[in-house]
């Protein structure tokens, strides 16, 4: 049996395994991220204050007996007006060992992508940093930014895990 053709050339078997991702919106702009990084997903409510955190660092909730730290994408990447609608919506993440919560405008749906469908992201010469973006997606008309959310998350800048930790 010959192997399936994508633009001229072969497919190998990894490139044609789907992967399922849940998408979201930050703003105008769709975003995927593994499904299996999802625990669940959850209307908004206001967490606990946590002093001295980053504004992006919202608080914590206390889910099930786990202490959740909540992180709003929006402020992090600098989104302008914040607004917490009745569409807004907590991401439970399992990411390193932890439990993290993220704060988006909506969640969409869950796509499967394969790795043919995900180019490249294009390099913006050092004025966007995109080494948490694992490629651009497109299916019909959406254009979606397929995230590492794991690295996104564990990484220093969010303030989240500790470097003995890791």
């Amino acid at each position: 049996m010959e192997p399936m053709t994508y633009g001229g050339t072969a497919a190998s078997e990894e490139e044609m395994v789907a992967n399922e991702f849940l998408t979201f919106t930050l703003g105008s702009e769709e975003y995927a991220i593994d499904i299996l990084k999802v625990q669940e997903i959850r209307g908004y409510e206001q967490p606990t204050l946590i002093a001295n955190a980053p504004a992006f660092i919202k608080g914590v909730i206390n889910l099930r007996g786990i202490i959740v730290p909540i992180v709003d994408l929006r402020i992090k990447f600098k989104l302008g007006k914040i607004e917490y609608t009745p569409f807004t919506v907590v991401i439970i993440l399992n990411v390193a060992r932890r439990v993290i919560g993220v704060v988006v405008d909506s969640v969409s749906d869950v796509i499967s992508l394969n790795q043919s469908q995900i180019r490249p992201a294009p390099d913006f010469s050092g004025t966007f940093d995109t080494k948490y973006i694992l490629g651009l997606a497109s299916q019909d008309t959406r254009m979606m930014i397929v995230t590492d959310i794991e690295r996104l998350m564990t990484s220093a800048d969010m303030e989240l895990i500790d470097a003995a930790a890791e």
